[in-house]
């Protein structure tokens, strides 16, 4: 019994040396991918949209605010405040709308990223599958990829049918 423990205590280390490890640049493939291109046309178009819209805003609050200098002296106490008020609102109705257009960038960036890091990983786990890997690490997250493990990098492209 003590032979048979010794001998699988000894054969262990064997088997886990025997799995098959690999490695793959998920960030090369996203990047590779016209998913990727696509979503970076749409987040910049969004962007100059918001950014035209802020310019218009800016634009509109500066000649509100120098129309206001101008005729500020001659204004009663009552008008001056309507006037100093709207221009407050003004005000935070731009830095709003700069914040909550920032804040639409970001979701949307996050989903369309996010979508297509799904359909990496859903691949990275189809040709894990296919070719029996016990593990498949991302390599931009190792500090040291060694040659003894398999780049499946090109494997995963195939799949998405990426080059």
């Amino acid at each position: 019994m003590k032979k048979l423990i010794i001998a699988m205590l000894l054969a262990l280390p064997m088997t886990m040396f025997a799995q098959k490890i690999g490695h793959v640049n998920t960030a090369a493939i996203a990047q590779a991918m016209p998913e990727t291109t696509a979503a970076q046309t749409e987040i910049q178009n969004l962007q100059k949209q918001f950014q035209d819209e802020l310019q218009r805003k800016q634009t509109e609050l500066q000649t509100k605010a120098e129309a206001y200098e101008k005729e500020k002296a001659g204004l009663s106490e009552t008008l001056r405040t309507y006037r100093e008020q709207e221009l407050q609102k003004a005000y935070d109705e731009y830095a709003q709308f700069g914040q909550t257009s920032e804040q639409e960038l970001q979701r949307v960036y996050q989903t369309k990223m996010g979508e297509i890091q799904d359909k990496v990983m859903k691949a990275v786990q189809e040709v894990g599958a296919a070719g029996g890997f016990a593990y498949i690490l991302d390599a931009q997250s190792l500090p040291f990829v060694g040659t003894t493990g398999t780049d499946v990098t090109d494997q995963v492209k195939a799949k998405l049918g990426v080059k």
